[in-house]
């Protein structure tokens, strides 16, 4: 799975499409092009014929068969700084599956015949964004033709999960630990939620174990949490406020009811654009509940009843009613720290003027300051940076459209070059300009 437990996912979670994978369905045709040349070369018996090779001196150009040609694939990232490295289980997949070549009908597995190193999921890179000073994550050498057409796939797994594994940890830098919930999943093709969901949590663990943490997993969906054996989690959506009418606090006393006690009961409280006065509502109605059961007797069905945490999700083109404008009232749009100071005094001191027994007091006041807020919309390393500088009383940070950020500094993509070629039986270094043979320390012998 990953650096973390020393084991690779294989197949078996990945469930490629091996067929078409094999055929070029998700190629870049030029690939499929050159294969084809290749193949038929060989099949003519073709030898380099050329006059202005880039061979050594005392290289002879003579009897190579650049059908058959065996080369030696390095892949890499040019993000700027670390790169937490993630989709080379499954690039390896591929490699596995899909190395080979047709005959007729029948498709020749090579694999076998390919020396592979690679790093594992979870492995950090650098880069100063110059390809002469990289670190490689796969090394593979082999017949160029038989693996020629899986260069297109295995770079984008690996672009893909490594730009959203390291957004997610360069996130979690910015939040200093607290916990970030994996929200991006309706910005984006359902078909890639597990991988995206597998990234998000490797990054978890990886930044746990740079930073001795133990913050978890939260993703909301449970095809994100496919590979790894998370699940979805969440509470409310906008949708079941409006289906009760706009009556936050009804909407959580029946969600309450009716859902098991082991999801967390987090309240979206910006319905009506008043974060405060629903928050207040919602924590006063569960309390209630909470405290006539346990009255009762009944812990497990009081258990029900424990608001675990409100959620400020303000749009961006509002200002809710709870944050008077100060100067300029644009600053003062959506979730703001003014709004979340305000949410949090509300919450530590909404006990104090609850009709309840004194012999309950010092339960409620624990109950109330225990409510934690979760802040999201259009939240961002930056905006979370500010946030925490500011001392921002925020306990959880949902991220969404970010973490698929694939711009500037956050550009992870990756290349594939072939940088020698076997002549004669021995390796000769073949980059293009600007290239050249890299080592990695990580790298070990797949097979």
């Amino acid at each position: 799975m990953s650096i973390f437990d020393n084991k690779r996912l294989t197949n078996e979670t990945f469930k490629l499409d091996i067929e078409r994978m094999r055929r070029g369905w998700y190629s870049d045709k030029y690939f499929e092009n050159i294969g084809r040349m290749l193949t038929v070369l060989a099949s003519e018996g073709y030898t380099y014929a050329g006059n202005h090779h880039n061979l050594p001196p005392d290289v002879s150009p003579e009897n190579i068969a650049v059908g058959d040609i065996e080369v030696e694939m390095q892949w890499f990232t040019r993000r700027p700084g670390s790169t937490i490295v993630v989709g080379v289980d499954k690039t390896l997949a591929m490699l596995r599956h899909c190395t080979g070549y047709w005959e007729g009908d029948k498709f020749i597995e090579t694999s076998d015949k390919l020396e592979v190193w690679a790093v594992h999921d979870g492995t950090i890179v650098k880069s100063d964004g110059d390809p002469l000073n990289v670190e490689p994550v796969i090394k593979a050498r082999g017949r160029y033709r038989d693996f020629a057409l899986l260069e297109t796939p295995s770079l984008g797994v690996l672009t893909r999960s490594s730009r959203v594994a390291t957004n997610v940890y360069e996130t979690l830098m910015a939040a200093r630990g607290k916990p970030v919930l994996f929200f991006p999943a309706r910005f984006d093709l359902h078909e890639v939620q597990a991988a995206d969901g597998y990234a998000y949590n490797i990054a978890i663990q990886r930044f746990n174990e740079d930073f001795s943490h133990q913050i978890g997993s939260f993703v909301s969906t449970d095809a994100q949490g496919d590979w790894w054996g998370g699940a979805g989690g969440g509470t409310v959506a906008h949708a079941a406020i409006a289906s009760f009418l706009g009556d936050t606090a009804e909407v959580m006393m029946q969600f309450s009811r009716v859902l098991p006690a082991h999801i967390p009961r987090i309240a979206l409280v910006d319905f009506n654009n008043d974060s405060v006065r629903d928050s207040l509502r919602v924590m006063k109605a569960m309390f209630a509940k909470y405290r006539e059961l346990c009255d009762q007797g009944d812990e497990t069905g009081a258990a029900k009843y424990v608001l675990y945490g409100v959620r400020l999700d303000t749009s961006g083109s509002l200002r809710d009613v709870s944050v008077e404008p100060l100067g300029d009232p644009t600053l003062d749009l959506g979730v703001t720290p003014r709004l979340v100071f305000n949410v949090r005094q509300a919450l530590d001191s909404a006990w104090e003027s609850w009709n309840i027994p004194e012999v309950w007091k010092d339960a409620a006041r624990e109950y109330c300051r225990n409510v934690k807020i979760v802040v999201s919309g259009g939240f961002n390393p930056e905006k979370i940076r500010k946030f925490e500088k500011l001392g921002v009383p925020a306990d959880i940070y949902a991220v969404g459209s970010w973490l698929f950020n694939n711009n500037g500094a956050t550009v992870t993509d990756f290349t594939a070059d072939v940088v020698r070629v076997k002549v004669h039986g021995e390796w000769i270094d073949m980059p293009k300009v600007g290239r050249r043979p890299l080592a990695n320390p990580n790298l070990e012998r797949v097979w």
